[in-house]
């Protein structure tokens, strides 16, 4: 049986395209979901254009408890078995990480544990690091904690600003998390490691 994935998304949802699209043939994951906070958010269209179900939980003017206990029930009801966030743009409390032990995915643009929190790009300049990218982590209580699931790596170029490593590292982040998430479903244990080039 293919387990069910539920995407989370907050605005143009490139990474949940890129992971719809992966999901197809012999993939152990269907798409079953794509899921926004953001009733705006340009991702939902382009789920319905794949043929994705969706779903809107606004958090805006509710308690956080409430906004998760929602957001748990649509995931529930739609029967999904695996998280995936995606520019999800929400930190997840604590309580909704712990029902969901081990079945929430997270890509996060920095060589995690470096530079959690906001700002990446511009932080990975400030500290003169050689090199910068992206991680795909299992979620836990700790902002942009877990376990490492794969990483990809691009040179810092003179010259480089946050805007065009953004820009160079969105494609790898594109190729990174569906060969994660494939992996994960599957059960294999080593590290995805994708480099530039």
């Amino acid at each position: 049986m293919r387990r069910r994935v539920a995407i989370l998304i907050s605005g143009s949802g490139s990474n949940m395209v890129r992971l719809i699209e992966s999901m197809a043939g012999d993939h152990p994951g269907v798409a079953a979901l794509a899921v926004s906070n953001n009733p705006e958010a340009a991702g939902l269209t382009k789920a319905e254009a794949l043929g994705v179900p969706v779903a809107i939980v606004s958090h805006k003017g509710r308690p956080k408890a409430e906004f998760e206990a929602e957001l748990d029930a649509v995931l529930r009801d739609a029967r999904i078995e695996v998280i995936c966030l995606a520019g999800f743009m929400r930190v997840l409390s604590a309580g909704f990480v712990a029902r969901w032990t081990g079945k929430i995915l997270n890509i996060h643009p920095s060589l995690l544990p470096l530079f959690k929190g906001l700002d990446t790009h511009a932080q990975a300049l400030a500290s003169g690091m050689a090199v910068h990218g992206c991680t795909v982590h299992l979620v836990t209580p700790a902002l942009d904690d877990g376990p490492i699931l794969g990483q990809a790596v691009i040179p810092i170029r003179r010259g480089d600003t946050p805007d065009r490593l953004a820009a160079r590292l969105l494609p790898l982040e594109h190729r990174l998390y569906p060969a994660v998430l494939r992996g994960f479903l599957e059960g294999v244990a080593e590290k995805t490691v994708i480099l530039e080039g």
